[in-house]
Formats: structure tokens, C-alpha cells, sequence
């Protein structure tokens, strides 16, 4: 069983006494990606997910459930919550919340071909059009991604290692968000925010669904389209950006222009959303560096290298890279 729960298969049976799913068969838990907890559980009346929520409080998991249902009746394709005998979407087991959705058919794939890279950016296009007029509830619940939300975490993550080096690190974190740049009328909505490719089905080497939306939240429109960007040289990457001189080009924005041009077939982008995305993916940046607070020391780490030479290329070359005009 996976370390992040210590349910067991007599659990599963008395969740499941409370759905018309049939009887137990057998499990087997989802190793990849969340940090959530993710079982499969096979039942005398077919295959689905029982998804446990090792850190999220109820409400965070209603409005991940009222997102995936929205998106599902808009014709996304995305995993389908099944309600209890009560109907219920929702409850809680041994003080966690905890979700049962529909098995979907599909197959991880690390490396995808030019195709399905092209189905994916398509589908997150499209998603951000479905959520135009998406009104989400239990917003406070999310981890919202802004500027205090990074000023807020990065002081909990330093306070938490408790060196030197991490109060150093935050200092200079703090520093240089707040020369982001995101005006008001840059709009914003709900982003997935975690396209690892654990999250993402194909079948028959089609896109099938996009699943695990732990990490969606009230952000930036253009967030999701940052997160699909790595405007850099296959080379440099976190565990080899060590190898690269700091006056070193890191950039190759060939992919992130494809990237662009083939999500604003299907959503285009507005003047402030191109003007504002070098900032909006320099967030992303700072996004990551949270996550990976202790990694590298103070006076050098990988998302350091990232926010140093987006500063040198500045707002203006970024846009010209991606875009190929002037503003």
C-alpha cells in the first residue's frame, strides 16, 4: 500500500458499502504523480478510483468536484464523479475527504510525439474557453496562485528549513517577485496548473482526458499556457543547469513559439495577456521554486538561473521571441 495512506482493503469495502458499485474484487494503488492518494478499485460491477485526499479539506475537494462536473457537461473530457447512495459526491473516512470517479481508459505517456504534444496544447486551449463564464465556489480553499500566495509560502517553506541559506534564498525571493509585472486587466479564471504527463490519458494514441486537477486554482487565464512553455535548451534542466556557464545562453524559444501559435488557434490571446505573459511565466517560475525550496543554495539554484536571464532578456525580447513582433 502506498505510503501516503494506510487504508486497506476492509476500508475499501466499507467506502464502498456506501455506493451501488457492486462488491470488492481487488485494488491497486496509482504510483504516479499526486500527492494525493489514488486506488483503483475493481468491483464485481466494473473498475473506478477512489480518490483520498491526504491534505485538502472538504471544501477544497467540492470545488475540484463542481470544476471536473462543469467541465464534463461542457463536453471536456475529464474524469466523472460518482455520487454515493445519498447522493453524495463527496465524504470523509477516517477524518480525510474522499472521492469515487469513473475509470477512464487510457495509457501515461512520458515522451509524446509532435501530435498528441499538439492534442494537449489544443485540449488547455479549449478547456479556457469552456471556463469563460465559470463561476467557482470555495475559492479560499485553493491554493491560489498570486503574488501574495508566493510571499506567503516562501516565508512558511524558509521559516520550516530553518538556515541561513533558506532565509537568504527568501530574501532574494521576495525581492524578485515583486517586479512582476500583473495588472488588473489581465484576466483571470480557474487553470489546471500541473500538466505532468501522469495527469494526462491517451487511447489509441489519441488524447483521452485530462485527470488530477489537485492543483487547480484561481490564477492568471495564461498560466496554463505558461505551463506548457520551456522556452530553454533541451540541456538545461534541473539536475544539469550546473553544467552551463552563468553568462551562458539558456534559451530556445523555437518549441514555446509553437507552443503560442497553436493554443491561439483556439483561444486567442489579447493584447495584455502576450504583453503580460513574460510575467505570468515568470510566476510559474516562482510557482516551481516553492515547491523546491531547498533545493541549490542561496547564491545559485535552477529557478535563480531561470528569473536572471528572463530579467536580462527582458519583457519586450520575450515577447518578440514568442510572438515575432512588436508590441
Amino acid at each position: 500500500m502506498s505510503p501516503k495512506t494506510k487504508l486497506t482493503s476492509r476500508d475499501f469495502t466499507k467506502i464502498l458499502t456506501n455506493y451501488d458499485l457492486g462488491i470488492l474484487r481487488g485494488t491497486k494503488v496509482f504510483t504516479h504523480g499526486s500527492v494525493q492518494t489514488n486506488i483503483l478499485l475493481k468491483t464485481s460491477k466494473g473498475k473506478f478510483v477512489l480518490r483520498y485526499y491526504n491534505n485538502r479539506p472538504e471544501q477544497s475537494t467540492l470545488f475540484e468536484l463542481n470544476l471536473v462536473q462543469y467541465l464534463q457537461d461542457h463536453g471536456f473530457p475529464c474524469p466523472v464523479a460518482i455520487p454515493n447512495i445519498h447522493g453524495k459526491f463527496t465524504d470523509v473516512y477516517k477524518k480525510q475527504p474522499y472521492v469515487i470517479f469513473e475509470f477512464v481508459e487510457g495509457v501515461h505517456i512520458a515522451k509524446p510525439n509532435a501530435k498528441q504534444k499538439n492534442q494537449l496544447i489544443q485540449k488547455v486551449a479549449e478547456m479556457q474557453n469552456i471556463l469563460k463564464n465559470y463561476k467557482p465556489a470555495n475559492l479560499k480553499y485553493r491554493l491560489n496562485y498570486n503574488i501574495e500566495f508566493c510571499k506567503k509560502l516562501a516565508t512558511k517553506k524558509a521559516k520550516e528549513i530553518g538556515t541561513g541559506g533558506a532565509q537568504e534564498k527568501l530574501k532574494w525571493y521576495k525581492r524578485e517577485i515583486k517586479k512582476l509585472e500583473l495588472p488588473k486587466t489581465l484576466p483571470m479564471g480557474i487553470c489546471h496548473c500541473d500538466f505532468h504527463f501522469a495527469n494526462i490519458l491517451f487511447k489509441n494514441g489519441e488524447f483521452n482526458a485530462l485527470i488530477d486537477f489537485d492543483d487547480a486554482n484561481y490564477t492568471y487565464k495564461i498560466f496554463d499556457l505558461a505551463c506548457l512553455m520551456e522556452p530553454y535548451v533541451k540541456s538545461f534542466s534541473w539536475d544539469s543547469w550546473q553544467k552551463f556557464k552563468t553568462d551562458e545562453n539558456i534559451f530556445d524559444f523555437k518549441e514555446a513559439k509553437k507552443i503560442a501559435n497553436i493554443y491561439m488557434k483556439y483561444r486567442p490571446l489579447n493584447k495584455v495577456e502576450k504583453k503580460y505573459l513574460f510575467d505570468v511565466y515568470k510566476l510559474s517560475v516562482f510557482i516551481d521554486c516553492l515547491w523546491y525550496f531547498k533545493r541549490g543554495t542561496a547564491k545559485d539554484f535552477f529557478e535563480k538561473r531561470k528569473i536572471d536571464n528572463l530579467n536580462k532578456l527582458g519583457r519586450e525580447g520575450f515577447y518578440k521571441e514568442v510572438f515575432g513582433e512588436n508590441k
